[in-house]
């Protein structure tokens, strides 16, 4: 693998989601890895590279160079997918706090004013990603909370 392109990976990662998730004060986020090769593509990165995309992210070197722990990983057992979701959690705050902190605030302003509609939505949107995730898993599934759902409807009709 080329080591270059692994630091272009996680360097991407850091500006698009670990920052902008860090700096809404969100304690967890998650990248997902075909939006992450969209994002890399722009800039040049080989389009089927993606299993050193999935290996950057999940690298110990990128949690522990930023703060980071992995909750979960959504995708096949390999973790090396495009469809590789990486559930990340704030493991340490301070450190957080001394990375962003380095950003100016011009820098920052900058950052915000060239986010597009679309990532605008996506930023809003993914913030409800994983919302009904334990109250499904408190169902013991998808099924299983429709199942409950449709007996309660049919318990009021009764």
């Amino acid at each position: 693998m080329n080591h270059g392109l692994s630091d272009q990976v996680r360097a991407v990662a850091l500006e698009k989601y670990v920052h902008p998730a860090v700096r809404a004060g969100k304690e967890r986020f998650s990248v997902a890895v075909r939006d992450l090769m969209q994002d890399l593509q722009t800039d040049g990165f080989p389009a089927r590279n993606w299993p050193q995309v999935c290996s950057a992210i999940q690298a110990e070197k990128f949690l522990r160079a930023n703060g980071l722990a992995i909750d979960a990983i959504d995708g096949p057992p390999s973790g090396l997918s495009t469809t590789v979701v990486v559930h990340y959690r704030v493991a340490n705050p301070d450190l957080h706090s001394k990375l962003i902190g380095t950003l100016s605030k011009s820098e920052h302003d900058k950052q915000q004013e060239e986010e597009s509609p679309e990532e605008w939505a996506h930023r809003l949107t993914g913030k409800l990603f994983g919302l009904m995730k334990d109250e499904i898993a408190s169902f013991g599934g998808a099924e299983a909370l429709i199942q409950s759902v449709r007996s309660e409807d049919k318990d009021e009709a009764a």
